[in-house]
Parts: C-alpha cells; sequence; structure tokens
C-alpha cells in the first residue's frame, strides 16, 4: 500500500485509519525496518514486538529516527502532541534529513489533524476497511475446529465494520445465535449510528399506514429490485425529493419507504450538524456521510432540507460558507457513494431550494405530493379511525376535500374531546387558508414533476343514447 511512496521518497505519511492494531499488520512491506511508537511503550520492533529503545517523549521519538536509515517509524496518535511547538519543530527539522537517508515518519491517526506548518510535509493514505473475503477469514479463524460454516451473506453485511468490531458481532452472533446470523450484525453495525452522535435511529412507518400516494409506492416498488442480488443490472437509484403541501404525507411516506425495501431508517438532521466552531461543521457533514457509506443498506430520510440548504449561494456572507462547504460535499457525496442507500428528501417551499439541487440527474426523481383526492380521503379516514378509535363516517370524504392528511387526523383526534361536528366547524384547512400558496406550489408541479397520489377517480361516464336512423 505504501511502498511505492517510499520508494519515491516520501518522508511524511499519514495513515488515516481507527484501526491501529491491524495497520502494523498489513503496512509493512520489504526493504525497510518497520518499527512503532506510542506514548506508553516506546519504541518496539515490529518484526518481533521487543521493545528496542524506552522512550516516551514524541520529540525524542521524532529525533530518534534521524539516525535510522531506511527505516520506518509508525507513530500512533502523536496528533495528539502538535500543541506542543518542540513537536511541530522536530518534523520540520526531520523530514530533509529522512529523506536523504531513505526513511520516513508514519503517523496512525484516525482524522486528519495536521497544523498548517506541517501539511505540506504530509501526504495522506486512506486504510481500507476489511472487505468480504477478509470477513470470511475473521468467521473462519473464529470457528477454528467448530463444524460451523462461514456465511457470505452476514461477510457482506459486515463490510464498513473495522476487524475488531467485525471479530466481536461474529462472535457474538455464535453465542446468541449458535450461527453467524445476519440479524445480530444489523444490530451491531446500529452501534455506528449511535456512537457517531450525528444522526438518529428512527422506526420505519408500514406501508399500511399511508393512505394513497399509489404512484409513489409504485414507483419504489419497481427499483426495488435494483437493490436485490438479481439487480445487476439495474443501475440503483440514490434518491428521491417529495415537494408539497405541509401535512399531505411526505415525511410519512419516507418513512414508509424502509418497509418496502426492508432496511432501516436513519434521519439525517443537517441543522444538528452546524456548528459554531470554523470548519466543524463541514468536518461533521464528512463523518456523517462516511458512516453511512461504511454502515450501507439504509433510506436516509432528510426532513425539510429547504430550511438547511436555503440560501446557499448568499451563505459566504452569513456563515463564513459553513452552509455552502456543507451543501458542496452533500451533493459530491451522493454523486459518488456506492453504498447501497436511498435519500428521501422532503421540501414544503421549493423555492428555497437552490437550482443545483434540482437539476435533472440530482434526484432520480421529483414528487408532488398533493391534497388527497376522494379514494385517498377515504383511505385516511379509515386509517386515523382504526388509529385512533375515532368514528369519523366516510360520508365525509367529500366534506373533507381541500383537507390534508395531518388535518384529518388532527380532526380524528379532536373528535374525541370536541364531537365530530364541532371539531370539523372549528378547523381551518390549509387549503383556504394559504390559498395562494397552495395554488402557486400546484402550479409549480405541473410540469416540473411526478404526481405521487393515487390517481383521481373521475366517476361513471354519462351514456348517451342515439336514435337510429330508419
Amino acid at each position: 500500500m505504501i511502498r511505492n511512496y517510499l520508494k519515491a521518497g516520501y518522508p511524511a505519511l499519514c495513515l488515516l485509519t481507527q484501526e491501529p492494531h491491524r495497520a502494523e499488520q498489513v503496512i509493512r512491506c520489504e526493504g525497510w525496518r518497520f518499527v512503532a511508537w506510542d506514548c506508553v511503550r516506546g519504541i518496539r520492533d515490529l518484526e518481533g514486538g521487543v521493545v528496542i529503545d524506552d522512550i516516551r517523549d514524541p520529540v525524542e521519538a521524532i529525533r530518534w529516527l534521524d539516525a535510522a536509515p531506511d527505516a520506518i517509524l509508525m507513530a500512533h496518535n502523536l496528533h495528539l502532541f502538535f500543541e506542543i511547538p518542540e513537536v511541530v519543530q522536530a518534523i520540520q527539522n526531520g523530514v530533509n534529513r529522512w529523506k536523504s537517508i531513505g526513511s520516513a515518519l508514519l503517523m496512525i491517526s484516525p482524522s486528519v489533524r495536521i497544523p498548517q506548518e506541517l501539511e505540506k510535509f504530509f501526504h495522506l493514505i486512506d486504510l481500507p476497511l476489511p472487505d468480504t473475503a477478509a470477513m470470511l477469514d475473521i468467521q473462519r479463524e473464529i470457528t477454528g475446529d467448530l463444524d460451523i460454516a462461514t456465511n457470505e451473506t452476514t461477510a457482506r453485511l459486515a463490510r464498513g465494520l473495522t476487524e475488531f468490531e467485525a471479530e466481536t458481532a461474529f462472535a457474538y452472533a455464535l453465542v446468541k445465535k449458535g450461527t453467524f446470523a445476519p440479524s445480530v450484525i444489523s444490530d451491531v453495525k446500529g452501534q455506528m449510528i449511535r456512537k457517531s452522535g450525528l444522526m438518529q435511529f428512527w422506526e420505519p412507518a408500514a406501508i399500511e399506514d399511508v393512505g394513497g400516494l399509489s404512484a409513489l409506492k409504485d414507483f419504489i416498488q419497481r427499483r426495488a429490485v435494483a437493490f436485490t442480488e438479481n439487480g445487476a443490472a439495474f443501475p440503483r437509484p440514490k434518491g428521491i425529493l417529495l415537494v408539497g403541501i405541509p401535512g399531505t404525507g411526505k415525511s410519512l411516506a419516507s418513512k414508509a419507504t424502509a418497509s418496502i425495501l426492508g432496511w432501516p431508517l436513519i434521519r439525517l438532521d443537517l441543522g444538528a450538524l452546524k456548528n459554531s466552531l470554523v470548519g466543524e461543521s463541514e468536518r461533521r457533514m464528512r463523518q456523517a456521510t462516511r458512516v453511512i457509506d461504511a454502515f450501507g443498506h439504509a433510506v436516509i430520510w432528510m426532513d425539510e432540507v429547504e430550511k438547511a440548504f436555503a440560501g446557499t449561494r448568499s451563505s459566504g456572507k452569513s456563515d463564513g460558507g459553513t452552509t455552502a462547504g456543507m451543501f458542496g460535499h452533500f451533493l459530491t457525496w451522493m454523486a459518488e457513494t456506492t453504498a447501497s442507500i436511498l435519500v428521501m428528501a422532503t421540501a414544503n417551499d421549493i423555492s428555497k431550494l437552490p437550482p443545483e439541487f434540482m437539476r435533472a440527474g440530482r434526484f432520480d426523481a421529483t414528487f408532488f405530493v398533493d391534497l388527497p383526492c376522494p379514494d385517498e380521503r377515504r383511505q385516511i379516514i379509515e386509517i386515523m379511525n382504526r388509529k385512533w378509535g375515532s368514528d369519523i363516517p366516510l360520508a365525509y370524504t367529500d366534506r373533507l376535500n381541500g383537507y390534508t392528511g395531518a388535518e384529518i387526523e388532527q380532526l380524528a383526534k379532536d373528535s374525541l374531546y370536541d364531537g365530530l361536528d364541532d371539531a370539523f366547524r372549528n378547523m381551518v384547512p390549509l387549503s383556504r387558508s394559504m390559498k395562494e400558496e397552495v395554488n402557486g406550489l400546484r402550479e409549480w408541479a405541473r410540469t416540473r414533476a411526478r404526481i405521487a397520489n393515487t390517481p383521481e377517480d373521475r366517476g361513471v361516464q354519462r351514456k348517451i343514447r342515439r336514435e337510429e336512423v330508419a
């Protein structure tokens, strides 16, 4: 992995990984002497694991390399000492010397934390996580002489875990299930989301709780084949944008998509990723997308994206370019990620979204979620009666023309306290209170988006009798 860099005489490398122990095993190559340093054990020879110099001080460890030709010093957690000026100076003093004697400083770090004084000296390298073959090897090592077959499905599912995480997950699966059960691995991978602190697991909604929207449901169900083993020939959808009137079921449909695909549902709150420290918001966004890539097989739900990305082009004046930086990374990630994920984004006010977000190819489809048609209103009434124990008669279908699903649900809840007639009389739907905005959104969607709703029944056509001509 690093052999060509060493042959080219790179004096300072930074290996980005959260697996320091695995790095010591897989990074070595012939032609150089590999030693490791940390502030507890000192300098160890990786060939035999013996401590060869009891140097705990980072400055002294760096200077040790000056007199070690053709040696690679793997420095663990050296980035934690960059606040010490002598450490920075020791590296600056050493790079020319190391280059002349064929040696290199290899810093092992989980993230990029290189001070400005040193960033031009270091070359960044990512240590890939274990692949499927490596996961199968871990399973074989755990089972040993036991008569337990390896499981390639579980090995693929475990991708994204570190070697240590995979080993403990496989062992736990054997203890709990007696086999390499995929369900246990999924639970363990859920820890990635919880530990990141950047996203949340949400319970997927049952598809039966979504009234109508048959066009959207059919679109998702037809494309679900692309995520199966038999769907390699199909292009995988990356994302769906749901635009519409507030309360029409966009968020509920996003949550139900996870049920259709049988995947976990992860909510990515872009507003919560923002931080007052310079560069921290962009770092948190990059970290969140890395966790999603490693997790794989998930529906990523982003609610009301226009609030997070509104005013992107002018963000340099208001927030130092933070929003623009997050926005740019998100768009690049959506285009480039190879993970099995589907982004479900919702928006109420389409005018606040930047043009780049809406261009063709960014999302696989943009759906407009309109006010429910009569058949959808009947379904929603039945769902709400079942959910809340209310008793709204189906005859109310016509009286609820212009009401959103959320308003029908509120009517069901209010009727339990005030009675149906009073609850209905006291409710003013958005289609009346914000008539101009609703009509404007409908006009926008007429030629710019697919319609998510169930096609409206046009009713029985009039029968025309024609007199026969004698």
